[in-house]
């Protein structure tokens, strides 16, 4: 068998373009090079699956350092004919103790077919030429995810040495199977000045079959012998697609580990609309990430913070419930568009997260075309409330597909109406004003919301009791209580209410309520009286709340809840029990019946310190210090007030 070897393109005559330039197409980003990788690769990997096949596309990640059993092949056949050190980093990669590859690859993909040279590429069938030969081809299939295949540059820019092997495998004209290896190199232009060379050179290099007057992949047996001795994944019999090897991958200075991390996190946030099965239709894409041979799981789009906001938006904007988008002037229907707004319990951004400027509020509408490939995330006006957050999807009509498209600059994360002329300017234009003028309606008292207080976007804040919880965009109170331990007596005759509010100094703060020094609060709420058997030579003391902190959120299965923690420090059995009402913003007025259509806040349960919830509407427990929860669904656009009440239970 005839080895591989490198072949240099010389300039021609009539010119051509140097490796500067298409390493240059991609421009300046943004996004980083692994998330612009992760995007622009699944999106040929979408725009390639294969239309016979009634399966998901496999899309695939792993990262490894070449073992032993294989180095050697690399240094061997990745060096022959290869220009001098000088001109060619590959070299140095080569001759490092360990070589570490990234590859990414799809299955259930059409493979890259057609003829092997650009001249032959005549008809429609020319994947092959369009990824190794050619470069700025225009799209070919309708609603695909890319433009003008400037994508594939991110390949060379993320490979050190420039370098990348193709392993692909596709179907022939006459309904066989046929497997292709070729490498190729992107680094710089060059006059060889060594052994009397001379010429001029693009930067452009291929690795292949030099036998004849152009350099071609290895075909068939061939490349699949070559693939095994550089380890390789395999195809299977009946399988088709594309592996693409990117050579000594930059990390950016994080660990293999922390990188295959990053990728899964990263696969989560640009393609989750990938992941998601609807009523529609079944799931579109499946999704791997692997180093050195350890899986690293791709989060769930459903059940990760808070891109499952994202999924339940896609959800609104599909369902009966979402809004038309149109532009009145030209006429002309745009798309579709969900909102929804909920509780946002406290996360911390991932670095995928903060890629996309989403922090640790989520204020943003994604925008994607009818492909369903995410563009990006647009942010909207910052709710005044760190515990409220809203997420919105718009989606292009799919007539409008080639007008936002051409908005798109070359690694597709932007819409531009800048670089469109009209009336296609005022198309983006319009999309943009129309997403703004639903948001400014969902962040008003009466816009829409999801059913459930998981969709209501409330502000936790202390007040009097327990806490009371802000349901809406303004002010709340915070209150000074007694330190832990206190056994003030109730003055005869007063009200458990009285005694509170006698005991308790309110003031007023905005947003987030500011606390006593003290962390815990201690409520004499207990209604004993005594000994249990009635003398009143050794008083027993009277069972008490003491509450610990502020309420917060948190997520219970898909829906948040505001959480109130708490002790029974008294010894003994007792029975709790929990007070709630709403006060409307601005009123100060407190409300135990609700108005005609109007929810009220409700007990979820009680958790024990366990975790373990027990739905019923009194507890009885064990007072000690163990830390129990109350779990209240707020309701929507409302001011919760939260009293928990307890008394002894007088043993049988």
């Amino acid at each position: 068998m005839t080895e591989p070897r490198w072949y240099s393109q010389p300039y021609p005559p009539e010119g051509a373009s140097a490796a500067e330039g298409v390493r240059n197409q991609l421009g300046r980003p943004e996004l980083d090079l692994l998330t612009i990788l992760v995007r622009e690769s699944a999106q040929n990997s979408w725009d390639a699956r294969d239309p016979s096949s009634s399966q998901p596309v496999d899309y695939r990640l792993d990262m490894w350092t070449v073992g032993p059993a294989h180095a050697g092949a690399w240094r061997a056949l990745l060096q022959s004919g290869a220009p001098s050190a000088a001109y060619f980093p590959l070299h140095d990669t080569l001759r490092r103790s360990a070589i570490r590859v990234l590859a990414v690859s799809d299955r259930g993909t059409r493979g890259l077919g057609g003829p092997t040279r650009a001249n032959h590429a005549i008809g429609p069938e020319r994947d092959f030429v369009s990824f190794v030969r050619n470069i700025g081809e225009p799209r070919e299939r309708a609603l695909g995810g890319g433009t003008y295949g400037f994508g594939k540059g991110i390949f060379y820019l993320l490979s050190k040495p420039g370098t990348v092997l193709v392993h692909s495998r596709c179907r022939t004209p006459g309904g066989g199977r046929e497997t292709r290896l070729i490498g190729c190199t992107l680094w710089k232009s060059y006059v060889p000045t060594e052994n009397g060379a001379s010429g001029r050179y693009t930067g452009r290099h291929w690795w292949g079959d030099t036998s004849g007057d152009v350099v071609e992949p290895l075909i068939g047996a061939k490349a699949e012998a070559v693939a095994q001795r550089l380890g390789l994944r395999p195809f299977a019999s009946e399988e088709t697609g594309t592996t693409v090897v990117v050579v000594d991958p930059n990390l950016d200075e994080r660990t293999p580990s922390d990188t295959a991390t990053y990728l899964a996190d990263t696969i989560a946030w640009h393609l989750w609309p990938k992941m998601i099965s609807t009523e529609a239709g079944p799931l579109a894409m499946r999704f791997s990430v692997t180093c050195d041979g350890i899986d690293h799981p791709v989060p769930d789009p459903r059940a990760t913070r808070p891109l499952n906001m994202f999924v339940a938006a896609y959800e609104d904007m599909t369902s009966p419930k979402g809004r038309a988008m149109e532009c009145r002037n030209p006429k002309k229907y745009l798309g579709r568009l969900g909102l929804v707004k909920r509780i946002m319990p406290p996360f911390a951004p991932t670095s995928a997260q903060r890629m996309l400027n989403i922090e640790d509020l989520v204020h943003h509408v994604c925008l994607m075309r009818p492909a369903e490939l995410v563009v990006t995330y647009r942010p909207g006006p910052k709710p005044p409330s760190t515990n409220l957050g809203y997420a919105g999807v718009f989606r292009a009509d799919e007539t409008m597909d080639g007008v936002y498209a051409k908005a798109e600059p070359p690694t597709h994360d932007a819409w531009n109406p800048q670089s469109l002329e009209r009336p296609e300017s005022t198309f983006v234009h319009t999309t943009f004003r129309r997403i703004d003028e639903a948001l400014h309606g969902l962040l008003s008292l009466n816009g829409g919301t999801r059913p459930g207080a998981s969709s209501i976007a409330l502000g936790a804040a202390s007040s009097l009791f327990s806490g009371l919880v802000g349901g809406t965009w303004g002010a709340g109170g915070a209150t000074d209580y007694a330190k832990p331990g206190s056994t003030a007596p109730r003055r005869s005759g007063a009200s458990e209410d009285d005694t509170q509010r006698a005991a308790h100094a309110t003031r007023t703060t905005v947003g987030r309520p500011s606390t006593a020094p003290d962390t815990e609060a201690s409520t004499d709420l207990g209604s004993g009286d005594g000994s249990s058997d009635g003398s009143s030579m050794t008083p027993r003391r009277r069972p008490r709340v003491q509450y610990i902190g502020d309420p917060y959120y948190d997520d219970r299965g898909n829906a948040s809840v505001l959480v109130q923690e708490f002790r029974l420090p008294v010894p003994g059995p007792q029975r709790v029990r929990i007070d709630l009402a709403v006060t409307l913003p601005g009123t100060g007025g407190r409300e135990t019946d609700p108005p005609i259509g109007a929810s009220m806040p409700t007990l979820v349960g009680w958790e024990d310190d366990a975790g373990n919830l027990h739905p019923m509407e009194t507890y009885v427990v064990e007072g000690g210090e163990s830390v129990l929860r109350a779990l209240v669904q707020p309701a929507p656009d409302t001011m919760t007030e939260i009293v928990i009440k307890v008394e002894a239970v007088k043993a049988q």
